[in-house]
This record gives C-alpha cells, structure tokens and sequence, in this order.
C-alpha cells in the first residue's frame, strides 16, 4: 500500500506529461479567422498550407458567412475541376473544426457558386508520425548534403507557448517527486 501512494503520483504525472506534449493544434485557415473567403490571390490557400506543418490530430478552423458559403471536402479530380456535385462531407454551420484524422492529402473547396474558380480552395498535406519530415506530396525526402561542420543549434520556438508548457511540465513533475 505504502508503495502504491509512492507510484501513483509518478504514473499521474507521467500521464500529464504526455498529455501536455501530445497536443493537437488548430489552423485558422489562411492564418487569421474569418478567412474562408474569395482570397487575394488564386493560390493563397495553399501558399499558406505549404508553410505549415500539419499532423494527424490537428484541425483546421474555416469561418465564414453559413447563408453565403460552405466548405466542402472533396476528391482530388473534384478539387481540380472545382466540381462541387458529390463531396466528401459538406460542412455549412458557419465555424467549422475539421479534424485531420489520417495521413495524406485532404481536399476542401467552397461550396459558394464561382467561389472556387478564383482560388477559394485548399488542399493540405498532413505528415504520418511514422514518414514525419518527409517528402513533399508522396516523394521521398531528398538526401541531405554531407557536411564536416557541426551542426548549427536548434532555432528557439516563434512562441513562447511551447516554453511555457514544458516548464509548466518540469514544475508539476518536481512538485509530484517531492510529494514522494
């Protein structure tokens, strides 16, 4: 018994700790809320999904207009002809949460007539934990160059987020072990 009120606090903060570092992340498509909409420019979308890192987990957010437009998760033949006739799934509720559920490729257009015509669409790319960094759209990673210099230190996180919950980790496990 005595060793069991020794374990537990360890097994419920290892759990924590797993927890916390396992966190999905959610995308405002485009980078900014309220951003479902004719973009800029007919590549916008996926200009910015190129520069993002999405992982089985993660979701992205689209809010718009629900009387004027939808989204619409599509097959790639229907994504290139902006054929909105037999979606995937068709989300209309005006804030929509799609949860990137597997690896691979996913297709979203509007459902707003004319709207995908002029770039309102997205196609993302999402990374398996097993082929993580890997090529780009099913090719293999190139090989990197042979260097005989060290290498350069890892860049700081943009945010402070990441920072922040692994110290809040360090601080939980070091109250947990003096409990013991």
């Amino acid at each position: 018994m005595a060793s069991l009120r020794k374990v537990l606090p360890c097994l419920v903060l290892s759990c924590l700790v797993f927890i916390l570092l396992a966190e999905a992340r959610e995308f405002p498509v485009g980078g900014n809320a309220n951003s479902w909409k004719i973009p800029s420019s007919p590549d916008a979308f996926n200009k910015w999904a190129e520069k993002e890192r999405f992982e089985i987990g993660d979701s992205l957010v689209m809010k718009y207009d629900p009387k004027s437009d939808s989204v619409l998760e599509v097959t790639e033949e229907d994504y290139k002809n902006c054929n909105k006739g037999k979606p995937l799934k068709s989300y209309k509720g005006g804030e929509t949460r799609i949860a990137l559920n597997r690896s691979g490729l996913f297709y979203f257009i509007s459902g707003a007539e004319g709207h995908c015509e002029k770039g309102q669409k997205l196609e993302v790319d999402v990374l398996s934990a097993k082929h993580e960094g890997g090529g780009v759209k099913g090719h293999p990673p190139a090989l990197a160059p042979v260097s005989v210099l060290p290498p350069a230190p890892a860049p700081a996180p943009a945010d402070g987020a990441h920072a922040l919950t692994v110290g809040f980790m360090a601080t939980v496990f070091a109250v947990g072990v003096a409990l013991l």
